[in-house]
């Protein structure tokens, strides 16, 4: 079992190093998992034979299924760009790719109709003409450098694949100086998952550092392919196997809500776009450290209790008991795709009950709970879910949950180079796939969090003081668990400032020689046109009102 995000790409051989090293999972509860996890004895991935049709994996049947109904879309390209700064050997860089492209078929595979069924094609790498594609920007100044880097990025994230023709993985190479170059990647999420861009990174690491030194590559060749896993999990999960994992889910999610109703800043349209943008933050050092033993000390991975908080905003926003957070899951509990670049990743539905006004301790006990028994049936691809659950569809939001929750470790914390520092170029895609998603990410300098979220629903600054109301909750969750939800503070330092002091800042000078019925004339004489009443498409302004008033003898007392 692998209780992680589909980003965090840390090898882990056991249960037990699991625990050892991340979580604080009893000996009782990896009990258990092992004794849910044993319901579902699968037989071992095998090499296919040759010449067979090679079905599409069940995420990868949703994705061409989406394409096919809307073929110039960018909302599944996975886009990720490195600034090198140092020599660049750019012949051992062009080798390293082609060779990781040689090694993984899912990177020489294209998606076609055959009689009406979609089928997994799997090219020779030179009938696919892949080089590295490069600009020259040498010749701009500093500040137009990074304006054109900027452009160049995005364009890199927004161009659609052809699923069918184009190779499914594209580089380009800019070029700014001698000693300063970025390298811009991009795949499709249909042959790529996150874990897959650690794997890439590792991969292009070790052929990169023995190809620039003229030294023949040390990786070890593949067990399977992707196109093995397809087959393999088409046979696997069907029957017995299949039912116990629906089983679970139409219970878990009978009954869910299907539209948590966050406030926003304009109506929900009523198709759902996808229009979007980023927002990042940070927490220091020591917020992380005390979120880490806290969730040590309740025996829960630092996952959960991110999640627990984020569902306690969730519900201070809306009111409501019952959220609903989607969450991606690296779903590689084998050791033969491992190490493998493809869609591997599967979303779980996570439902926590967050009624009773329970402690934040409590809820963790529940999300925990919860969370543990979703992992042991993390194999149900989210599509089958949706279509054996049948929700209520509406185009104006996605099906189950519309709002996205995830935690990954630093993707390129151990990438070295010969001859280059490396660093990673953070990319602003425009889109969302989700009203708001939050990413929280485990570096050397504590966790980062960042917002993805639907600007034809939400304001930058909205989501900018939901920034603050989220650390302010972190920051009293670890210094009192123990304290009920509902009085979880939310507002920032400012916030309270602004509405304890200054807006209730009303004193003003005033004359004390007269009544307020005087003192509301003497307004009404400055602004006598001023709109008083309003009722349907009536209105009245203060000075007919006042005259009127006054002239039936009415009092203050009236």
């Amino acid at each position: 079992l692998r209780p992680l995000s589909e980003c965090d790409r840390i090898p882990l051989k056991s249960l037990k190093s699991l625990r050892s090293k991340y979580f604080a999972f009893s000996d009782k509860s990896i009990e258990q998992l092992h004794k849910q996890e044993l319901k579902l004895v699968a037989p071992p991935i095998l090499g296919r034979v040759e010449n067979v049709e090679i079905p599409l994996s069940f995420t990868q049947q949703r994705l061409w299924f989406l394409d096919q109904f809307d073929p110039n879309s960018a909302l599944y390209n996975i886009p990720f760009a490195l600034r090198l700064v140092g020599t660049l050997h750019q012949v051992a860089l062009q080798q390293s790719l082609q060779q990781i492209i040689q090694r993984h078929e899912a990177l020489r595979t294209n998606f076609i109709a055959i009689d009406g069924e979609a089928r997994q094609i799997i090219r020779e790498q030179e009938d696919i003409p892949w080089t590295v594609s490069s600009v020259d920007l040498q010749h701009l100044p500093a500040n137009e450098q990074e304006i054109a880097v900027q452009k160049l990025t995005q364009q890199q994230a927004l161009q659609p694949f052809n699923l069918a023709s184009q190779a499914l993985v594209r580089a380009t190479l800019l070029v700014l100086s001698e000693t300063e170059h970025i390298l811009l990647m991009c795949m499709h999420h249909i042959v790529s998952d996150g874990w897959s861009i650690g794997v890439f990174v590792q991969e292009l690491t070790a052929l990169y550092n023995t190809y620039a030194q003229g030294q023949p590559t040390t990786l070890a060749p593949l067990p399977i392919q992707y196109a093995d896993f397809a087959i393999w999990q088409r046979q696997w999960l069907q029957g017995d196997v299949l039912q116990s994992q629906l089983d679970y889910w139409q219970k878990q999610l009978k009954n869910a809500p299907t539209l948590l109703p966050l406030p926003t800043d304009r109506p929900r349209g009523a198709v759902q776009t996808f229009a979007g943008a980023h927002q990042e933050f940070a927490l220091s050092v020591e917020l992380t450290q005390k979120l880490t033993k806290l969730s040590q000390q309740q025996g829960c991975t630092l996952f959960m209790t991110l999640l627990a908080a984020f569902d306690t905003l969730l519900y201070r926003y809306t009111g409501v008991a019952d959220i609903l957070v989607g969450t991606p899951i690296a779903n590689r509990d084998r050791s033969e795709i491992d190490g493998l670049i493809g869609f591997f990743v599967n979303t779980l539905v996570l439902w926590t009950d967050l009624s009773g006004d329970p402690s934040f301790n409590e809820l963790l006990t529940r999300v925990r709970l919860m969370a543990m028994d979703a992992y042991a049936h993390q194999h149900l691809p989210f599509e089958m879910l949706v279509e054996a659950l049948q929700p209520e569809r509406d185009l104006s939001h996605a099906p189950l949950f519309q709002v996205d929750f995830l935690l990954q470790n630093d993707p390129l914390s151990t990438i070295e180079l010969t001859g280059l520092n490396v660093s990673s170029l953070p990319i602003d895609s425009a889109m969302a796939k989700f009203d708001l998603t939050l990413g929280m990410q485990k570096t050397a300098t504590g966790l980062v969090g960042a917002w993805e979220y639907n600007t034809d629903l939400f304001d930058h600054s909205t989501i900018e003081r939901m920034t603050g109301h989220f650390v302010t909750l972190l920051e009293a969750v670890v210094s009192n668990p123990q304290e009920r939800i509902d009085q979880l503070p939310l507002l920032t330092a400012v916030e309270q400032q602004q509405l304890l002091a200054e807006w209730n800042d009303t004193q003003a000078d005033y004359p004390r020689d007269k009544g307020l019925h005087q003192l509301f004339e003497q307004q009404t004489e400055l602004t006598p046109d001023a709109v008083a009443v309003v009722f349907d498409n009536q209105q009245l302004t203060y000075q007919p009102t006042v005259r009127g008033f006054y002239e039936q003898g009415s009092n203050c007392g009236d």
